[in-house]
C-alpha cells in the first residue's frame, strides 16, 4: 500500500511518536521496575483529584446536566458555557479585553499547534513559502513534526548564561534573531519545555516589538504558565493583546485524559480556527470544558493554580535539584535554571556519546528519560551542544524521581570513565 505525502509525513519516525510509545510500551519491554522520567504526565495531586471528584459526582447526580457532558456536541468553537467563563475570568483577572468571539478549544493543544502553524506558514497563496519562527531553541519537542511542508520551523541558536558551578541559562540572541517576511509567525513556549526556562518579561516585549513591526503574531505556549495550572518559580506577567496567539491546557491541570486545548487569539484567527474545527473533527470535546466550568466560573482555578500547583511542583522541584546536586557533583553536569514546568535539563559538556546513545543505554540500567536531541527543531547548524542534554521529569513519585537520578550519575559516571580508559 502506498501513503501519500501526508501520510508519509504523518506516519514517520518522529521524537514525539517516540517518546509517546516509550511511555506506553517502555514497562512492557524493561520491566515494572522501569524508572518513567520521560513523560510529561502530570504529578498526581490528592487535593485537585478530590475536586474534580466531587464535581464529577454532582454532574453525573444530575441527569440533565450528565447528558449534556456526554450526550451533546459542543459548538465547533467549543462548550459556550465554558468559553463564556473563561472570557469573564481573563477580564476580571487580568483586563484583557477578551471576548467569548476571541476563545476557541481544540481537542488538546498538539491539535492547536497543527492548525495555528499550517494556519500561518507553509506554502502561501501567493506562492511563497512561510515559516514558524523559534527565537531560541531547545523547544518543545511535539512542533517538529506539525508541519504539511518539509522544514517548517527556523530555529535561533541561544546564548548560554553560566549563573555558577551547578546552573546555567538559555537566553535569547537578539542579535542574531533574524525577522523578515518569509516568517509567518513566532512561537514560544513560557515556561519552556524542555529546559523549564521562563523567558524574562524584557525579553517578552522585545520579542513582541519584533513581531509587530513585521506584522506577524506571536504564539506564546503556555500549557505549563501563567494564569493556569501556574507552574512559574519566578517572575513572569502573564500578556495577551491582539497580536498575541495564547494556547493554554487543562492537561498540566491534571486533566491530561480530558484533551482540552483552549486558544486565545484575535476574532480573526479564531473564526479559522473554528472552521477548521469543524471540517476536522465536527466539534472539540465537550467534556473536559463541561467539567472544568465550575473552576472558571468561580476563579477557583486561579487560587488552585497559586496555592496547590505552584507549591507542589515547586517543592518537587527542589527535591530534584538536591538530589542532582548529591548525585552529580564528580561529574561535569549543569542543569538549566528551573524557573518552571517539571522539568530538569542535564547539561553534559563534553559527553563521549551522543545524548540519544545514552538514553538507549539508561533505558537497558531502568530509566527511561528523553534524549535531548529531539528538541531542537529548525536548527540545522552543528552544535556539539545538541547531543549532551538529556530532559527528565521530576512530577512523579519521589522516591522513583531519586532513584532514576542515582542511576542516571551512575551510567555517565560509567561512559566518562569508558573514555578514559580508551585514552
Amino acid at each position: 500500500m502506498e501513503f501519500s505525502t501526508f501520510g508519509r509525513k504523518l506516519t514517520c519516525d518522529a521524537g514525539i511518536l517516540s517518546l509517546m510509545e516509550d511511555l506506553g510500551r517502555a514497562k512492557e519491554k524493561y520491566g515494572d521496575d522501569l524508572v518513567m522520567m520521560g513523560g510529561g504526565n502530570p504529578g498526581q495531586i490528592a487535593e485537585f483529584q478530590e475536586l474534580m471528584r466531587g464535581h464529577l459526582s454532582e454532574i453525573c447526580s444530575d441527569p440533565a446536566e450528565f447528558g449534556e457532558l456526554v450526550g451533546s456536541y459542543s459548538p465547533p468553537y467549543g462548550n459556550r458555557e465554558f468559553v463564556t467563563s473563561l472570557s469573564s475570568l481573563f477580564t476580571g483577572e487580568f483586563g484583557w479585553n477578551v471576548g467569548p468571539d476571541n476563545i476557541c478549544l481544540t481537542n488538546g493543544s498538539q491539535t492547536g499547534f497543527f492548525m495555528l502553524f499550517n494556519l500561518l506558514a507553509g506554502k502561501m497563496s501567493d506562492g511563497s513559502v512561510k515559516k514558524i519562527c523559534l527565537p531560541m531553541a531547545p523547544e518543545y519537542i511535539g512542533y517538529a513534526d506539525l508541519g504539511l511542508e518539509q522544514d517548517l520551523f527556523v530555529s535561533n541558536r541561544p546564548n548560554i548564561e553560566i549563573i555558577d558551578d551547578w546552573f546555567f541559562k538559555y537566553r535569547v540572541d537578539f542579535e542574531n534573531l533574524h525577522i523578515d517576511h518569509t516568517i509567518g509567525a513566532i512561537c514560544i513556549s513560557r515556561p519552556t519545555n524542555p529546559t523549564g526556562n521562563v523567558i524574562d518579561d524584557n525579553e517578552m516585549q522585545k520579542l513582541m516589538a519584533r513581531a509587530e513591526r513585521c506584522n506577524i503574531p506571536i504564539i506564546i505556549d503556555s500549557a505549563y504558565g501563567a494564569p493556569f495550572p501556574g507552574m512559574i518559580y519566578t517572575e513572569a506577567t502573564p500578556v495577551w493583546n491582539e497580536n498575541l496567539i495564547l494556547s493554554l491546557s487543562l492537561s498540566k491541570l491534571g486533566l491530561p485524559a480530558v484533551r482540552t486545548g483552549i486558544v486565545i487569539a484575535s476574532k480573526e484567527i479564531i473564526a479559522a480556527l473554528t472552521a477548521m474545527n469543524a471540517i476536522m473533527s465536527l466539534s472539540p470535546t465537550n467534556f473536559g470544558a463541561h467539567l472544568a466550568n465550575r473552576l472558571v466560573a468561580d476563579g477557583t482555578i486561579i487560587e488552585v493554580s497559586k496555592s496547590v500547583m505552584q507549591p507542589f511542583y515547586r517543592s518537587k522541584m527542589k527535591k530534584a535539584v538536591a538530589a542532582v546536586k548529591e548525585n552529580f557533583g564528580d561529574l561535569p553536569c549543569r542543569m538549566h535554571v528551573p524557573e518552571g514546568a517539571m522539568f530538569l535539563w542535564l547539561w553534559f559538556e563534553g559527553l563521549p556519546i551522543t545524548s540519544l546513545e545514552l538514553y538507549q543505554r539508561l533505558k537497558e540500567e531502568g530509566a527511561l528519560v528523553v534524549s535531548g536531541h529531539y528538541f531542537f527543531p529548525g536548527l540545522v547548524e552543528e552544535w556539539p551542544h545538541k547531543d549532551q542534554c538529556l530532559r527528565v521529569t521530576y512530577s512523579q513519585d519521589d522516591g522513583d524521581v531519586q532513584k532514576g537520578l542515582r542511576i542516571i550519575a551512575e551510567t555517565v559516571r560509567r561512559v566518562y570513565a569508558e573514555e578514559k580508559k580508551d585514552d
